[in-house]
């Protein structure tokens, strides 16, 4: 296939840019590169069938030639960076949305929604399942990635409906691995970067709230899978595995040896306190179930942050 990949300089767009190519297939990939970072591509651009265009998917998502599916992954993921991208962060997931879906109309090809399990906000049903319809502020701080997220999802099941568009969704939960940078605000990255640098891990909130980990590889895999399918969904893409995020801090200071101590700071707004998705139905409909242990894979992540040097206001 040739397959066009918005956000494709991100963390999770990279790795799927990647995936694709060591399959033989062609990739075009599109990012503006806001949050994304031209390191996590340059090792790409070895591949032939690999090309980059630098634009913004909110203003265009014209791209010659054929094209046979297309992974709509372009948005800010983290809190911090929606958070000083608010406005950046609504438009991707509106008129980006809108012009991906347009790309895959003109053509007839699969279109792969990476939506987020932040369209359960602070679930009030636990495992989340797909037929939840969430807990969401639409005016609190984070709205604007949840939201943004919420109508992707609408406007995508619209153009199915209204076109026939080959729609794909899934809903990511929290995934982590090399690539990430080191201070995003992601709970894993910046635990690891903090442990290296000797710095107190900050915990917001009291550290009992949990998460649910998935390793970027299985996490690609189903992105893969999802995409080769011609299932709708949306479909839950995580690990049911629920960890405490105090836990969590314990398993990077034992595995990084680090000798930093643990800081707690206040709850941010319409913080998630619970958060695990039910696989069920991806399980069922693409058989697809995450390998990778926690543990190994924070070890993993571990040994790729300390092959590099940083520092932990996220610059290498």
């Amino acid at each position: 296939m040739r397959v066009a990949v918005t956000g494709g300089g991100g963390f999770l767009g990279s790795h799927l840019c990647e995936a694709l190519l060591r399959r033989g297939d062609a990739v075009v990939c599109l990012d503006n590169l806001s949050t994304g970072r031209p390191e996590n591509i340059a090792h790409l651009r070895k591949y032939p069938a690999f090309e980059f265009i630098h634009t913004d998917v909110s203003l265009s998502a014209e791209i010659p030639g054929s094209v046979d599916a297309v992974a709509h992954l372009a948005s800010p993921a983290s809190p911090p960076d929606y958070l000083r991208l608010p406005l950046e962060t609504l438009a991707v997931g509106s008129r980006g949305t809108e012009n991906a879906l347009e790309l895959a109309r003109r053509h007839s090809a699969r279109f792969l929604l990476a939506s987020t399990s932040e369209v359960y906000g602070d679930p009030l049903v636990h495992p989340q399942v797909e037929d939840y319809w969430g807990n969401v502020n639409p005016v609190g701080p984070r709205s604007v990635y949840d939201e943004a997220k919420r109508y992707a999802e609408a406007v995508s099941l619209a153009y199915r409906r209204t076109y026939g568009v080959d729609v794909g969704i899934v809903r990511i939960f929290n995934t982590y691995g090399p690539r990430m940078r080191p201070q995003d605000g992601r709970v894993v990255s910046s635990f690891i970067a903090q442990a290296l640098a000797g710095e107190p891990l900050t915990i917001y909130g009291d550290g009992k709230q949990t998460r649910s980990f998935c390793y970027v590889s299985d996490l690609i895999r189903g992105l893969v899978g999802m995409l080769d399918s011609s299932e709708t969904g949306p479909f839950n893409l995580g690990n049911p595995e629920e960890w405490l995020v105090c836990d969590l801090a314990e398993l990077v200071l034992d595995l990084t040896g680090s000798g930093s101590r643990i800081q707690y700071h206040p709850l941010p707004t319409d913080d998630p306190v619970r958060r695990r998705p039910d696989i069920t139905r991806i399980r069922e409909h693409l058989g697809w179930h995450p390998e990778v242990p926690v543990a190994d894979g924070v070890r993993r992540t571990v040994e790729w942050f300390a092959d590099r040097a940083y520092d932990t206001a996220g610059a290498w």
